[in-house]
């Protein structure tokens, strides 16, 4: 049983942000909490659709989380994780660890406003300044008690739709037939995180979510950058094949006119001939 309690402690404490569990109503505990917290950190609502701890099993599973768009950009979510599960290691002493925490088919949504901001950095920004400076002290819980220390080995996101939106972005030079579309990323791993003391259990929640932006961030301007390079080039091609087909047409026209004067001297020559053999004729 105290093995049963040990565990349940530390999955809680790792999501809702440094509240002792409180052993009835759990779920709806836990469930308040990743929409308090959540939305501190990222500065935007945050909403979860259903939680159910495992007890036996060590693990914890969350459903249906969504994240709203920050202002200045569309209504829509920048992220809906899917499901999420966290797996608990063996440890029953600080640091404790978390193996890998699991997205499965989040929807993440990469906006770009018309001043070039994108929707996904201003969530990372809000949790840089939201998260403490590594040298500060662990928080103190509401019993007075240190906020115990946690270690993520993995983080796993698995089959990730990338919706990248480029509507807003001015691009009128560039001639960007569509602004808007999407792709599958391939699964990336992240981690360790907190290594080799731990984090403060109420920041590790953050730091999941700020090494999942990361890596998402930077394949969708992987993603962006490509398709800009591939309608640049499509344009130069298109220039090329333009300027190509003008070389061609002034060689046909060249050519024709070239004809033309070669026909006339010809007509010349001709005639001059003609002239030639009726004066020989006449004499």
């Amino acid at each position: 049983m105290k093995k049963v309690l040990t565990i349940l402690l530390i999955l809680v404490l790792l999501v809702v942000g440094g509240i002792w569990y409180m052993l009835s109503e759990a779920g709806d505990f836990i469930h308040t909490q990743i929409e308090k917290q959540g939305t501190r950190y990222l500065g935007t609502p945050v909403t979860v659709e259903n939680v159910d701890l495992a007890y036996s099993e060590g693990r914890l599973a969350i459903a249906g989380t969504n994240i709203k768009n920050p202002e200045n950009f569309s209504d829509d979510n920048a992220i809906a994780l899917g499901e999420m599960s966290l797996d608990l290691g063996g440890a029953t002493s600080e640091p404790y660890v978390i193996q890998n925490v699991s997205v499965a088919a989040p929807d993440i949504l990469y906006e770009v406003n018309a001043s070039g901001q994108s929707n996904l950095l201003v969530l990372k920004d809000n949790i840089e300044a939201n998260m403490p400076a590594t040298s500060e002290e662990p928080k103190q819980t509401e019993s007075d008690q240190a906020m115990p220390r946690v270690i993520v080995e993995n983080v796993t996101v698995s089959n990730t739709t990338l919706r990248l939106n480029f509507e807003e972005l001015q691009t009128a030079q560039l001639e960007i037939d569509q602004k808007s579309y999407e792709v599958t990323l391939p699964t990336f791993n992240a981690g360790p995180i907190g290594k080799p003391d731990g984090l403060p259990a109420d920041q590790v929640g953050a730091a999941v979510m700020k090494a999942m932006l990361d890596n998402v961030i930077k394949q969708a301007k992987t993603e962006a950058r490509e398709r800009l390079k591939a309608k640049v080039a499509e344009k130069i091609e298109a220039e090329k094949a333009r300027a190509m087909e003008k070389i061609d047409a002034e060689k046909d026209r060249a050519r024709e006119k070239l004809n033309e004067e070669k026909d006339k001297l010809m007509n010349k020559a001709s005639d001059k001939i003609g002239d030639l053999f009726k004066r020989d004729d006449g004499q």
